[in-house]
């Protein structure tokens, strides 16, 4: 009687492919890595944050996330082990519970998925540990230090009420604040101003109760959004625009100053999507770095790169 022949168990397995996330308020970006540590495929999905695991309906959102990330990776291949960096996770359990979540959407074994600080994977994009102090502005804005003993330091990155100066949300909300403030001086002055035109633009209406709506009833990264809007204005040579770009750079280098101050001072890398709305911002970072002749490079990171290499390390044939 034939029989079946049985694999080898011997034989070495193919080593599945390592899946990396970068996740923020605004989007999720993804890669994948093979063992050599080469780019495989990569890609975007709406937003993860760890703040969506403290409620009913973010949790909800996290689940359906968590469907069209495994609709847009699998295709590519099954990952062999998950390395993210997530926007607003605190304690250890946020991370196992992230974790767990991704892992079973995408038939990873939870023991080789990993989730933490999203400012993790950014800074080892930038540096070794010990090297420098990251400063990343996007929809909100932090400074990370990771020591030479592996230990994550931080200024900043306290959310958009008691902290994120100089990012993506602040820029836009004391951009609408000023908008108002002269409207309360001078009602319908607001089409002088190319700053007002430009944010009432993108919010659809010039009246209080399309700013209200948008603001307190929008999401933390839709209303960061609006920073475009304000680099529009700059770009058009309005004045309260560019005063406002070049404070948010001032208001950025506040963070690794503070870090200096605790450690020493390093090489300083700036990336974020915040610091491309325009140079002004850069031009303000750097002149308050300037008097303590601190090294400044500007450089826009692909963490979810060298999440994906993290991860194919981790990952098992």
């Amino acid at each position: 009687m034939l029989t079946a022949a049985r694999p080898d168990s011997r034989l070495p397995r193919p080593h599945r492919p390592g899946l990396g996330l970068d996740a923020g308020g605004t989007q999720t970006r993804w890669a994948l890595s093979d063992a050599d540590g080469q780019l495989v495929a990569e890609g975007s999905v709406p937003g993860i944050s760890g703040l969506q695991l403290a409620s009913g309906a973010g949790r909800v959102q996290l689940a359906q996330t968590s469907q069209l990330l495994a609709e847009a990776v699998l295709p590519h291949g099954r990952p062999g082990a998950l390395y993210g960096g997530i926007t607003g996770l605190g304690e250890a359990s946020a991370g196992l519970a992230m974790a767990e979540q991704l892992a079973n959407a995408l038939g990873i074994a939870p023991r080789l998925a990993h989730c933490g600080s999203d400012m993790d994977i950014a800074y080892r994009a930038a540096f070794e540990p010990g090297e420098g102090y990251l400063v990343y502005a996007g929809t909100g804005a932090i400074a990370a230090f990771i020591d030479a003993q592996g230990d994550m330091q931080r200024a900043g990155g306290r959310g958009p009420i008691l902290g994120d100066e100089g990012s993506g949300y602040w820029i836009a909300r004391e951009a609408l604040a000023a908008v108002w403030r002269a409207e309360d001086e001078a009602p319908d002055s607001w089409p002088q101003s190319a700053l007002a035109r430009h944010l009432f633009a993108a919010l659809g209406g010039s009246d209080w109760a399309s700013s209200r709506a948008f603001v307190y009833g929008g999401e933390r990264g839709a209303i960061g959004q609006l920073a475009l809007a304000v680099a529009a204005a700059a770009h058009e040579g309005d004045a309260q625009a560019q005063a406002l770009l070049r404070r948010a750079g001032q208001e950025l280098a506040r963070l690794p100053l503070a870090l200096a101050r605790r450690f020493g001072p390093r090489p300083v890398v700036a990336a974020g999507r915040a610091l491309l709305l325009h140079p002004l911002i850069h031009e303000g970072l750097a002149a308050a770095l300037a008097p303590l002749g601190i090294e400044l490079r500007l450089q826009q990171l692909e963490p979810h790169k060298t999440a994906a290499q993290l991860a194919a390390r981790r990952s098992s044939p």
